[in-house]
């Protein structure tokens, strides 16, 4: 009897054993996910009595921050660098709110462009799709290179600066061949004037040379082969063009007023007349006044020492002076016909010209 019980006693320690090793098994074989299913419900229920602070922005301030994450970044660090960066206020809430909706697995690596007005919940969903970041960069009509490179400062959201662009385009840089030659652009020129005007949505990653080979595209595609062969059938060289342009683009506030001012300057050249514009005048002064574009006087006319015054130096400037648009470029190329000399300024604020035959006539247009 004793030997009975002791047997039975030791079947059930030995039942005991196995059963606990069949749980162990399958907790194991679950791979930790009735854990895991406890520990996401008990997240659950903290987070939903942070419904407010998940939904509240870190700031009011708009301005998009540029905002990199690093191929193999965790999730813990992606929280790290928001907080540092003032996008949100509680990383281990972010942490947490990201875990508990599996957004952890889901972000991706690239740059993003977010702002402190964005909440925690709306800076998890944006983090897990790269592709849909990009810059928006506005290029004006009649801006100068120095003035582009401003510009890429004051965005705030290239990978580079304003002083990595301009080596890349100004006097004495290595040009792109084949756009150089299509240009017509004499060796050690700059590329001013072919950094075409309009508003761009750049990748993210866009380098300083990638800046300038996709508005040289842009020049390309929109003047195009046609505008360039009516440019050499007038005996104009691309580059004479966008110089004129550049000139016209300083000179008129309307587009309408375009082929009217280009027949003024197209008919000085006719005849060997100084182009006495003076854009030209302001683009030699070169920003010492503290503007780009300052008021001159009729002493600057003369006393202004640049290649570029065309009040002292006859025919075309070296090159343009600023990035004049297809209609600019275009009414170079196309003028008016008229038999004007001279313009100046209606006295009515308009910012529209009056034109004229003779000296006179323009003298007498004065206000």
């Amino acid at each position: 009897m004793r030997r009975v019980t002791r047997g039975c006693f030791v079947l059930g320690i030995f039942l005991a054993i196995l059963a606990i090793g069949l749980l162990a098994a399958l907790l194991f074989a679950a791979d930790g996910q009735i854990y895991e299913k406890a520990r996401m419900a008990i997240l659950r229920v903290q987070l939903s009595n942070r419904t407010s602070e998940l939904n509240a922005p870190a700031g009011s301030v708009v301005k998009p921050v540029r905002f990199h994450i690093p191929a193999g970044a965790g999730a813990s660090a992606i929280a790290k660098a928001l907080a540092d960066a003032d996008l949100i206020r509680d990383a281990d809430l972010f942490l947490d709110y990201a875990r508990l909706e599996g957004y952890d697995r889901r972000f991706e690596a690239g740059v993003y462009f977010l702002n402190q007005t964005q909440s925690i919940r709306q800076i998890a969903e944006i983090l897990t799709d790269s592709s849909k970041s990009f810059i928006a960069f506005r290029t004006p009509e009649g801006a100068r290179l120095e003035e582009l490179a401003d510009l890429i400062d004051r965005n705030g959201l290239f990978g580079f600066h304003g002083a990595d662009f301009l080596p890349l385009v100004d006097e004495g840089a290595p040009l792109p061949e084949e756009f150089a030659d299509w240009a017509d652009i004499p060796p050690g020129a700059s590329l001013e004037g072919f950094m075409f005007p309009d508003t761009y949505q750049l990748p993210p990653d866009v380098s300083a040379a990638g800046l300038r080979d996709l508005l040289l595209r842009a020049f390309q595609d929109r003047v195009g082969d046609d505008l360039r062969e009516a440019a050499l059938a007038q005996n104009l060289t691309l580059h004479q063009a966008v110089t004129l342009g550049s000139i016209i683009e300083r000179e008129a506030v309307w587009r309408d007023e375009h082929p009217m001012i280009a027949s003024v300057y197209r008919n000085r050249l006719d005849i060997g007349m100084k182009l006495e514009a003076d854009p030209t005048v302001q683009y030699g002064i070169q920003g010492a006044r503290g503007s780009w574009w300052p008021q001159i006087t009729r002493a600057d006319y003369y006393d202004v020492q640049s290649p570029y015054n065309t009040y002292l130096h006859e025919g075309f400037p070296p090159g343009p002076i600023a990035s004049p648009g297809l209609s600019a470029i275009h009414a170079a190329i196309f003028p008016a016909e008229s038999g004007f000399f001279y313009f100046r300024a209606a006295c009515d604020n308009s910012h529209y010209h009056n034109f004229a035959v003779t000296f006179a006539e323009h003298v007498a247009n004065g206000c």
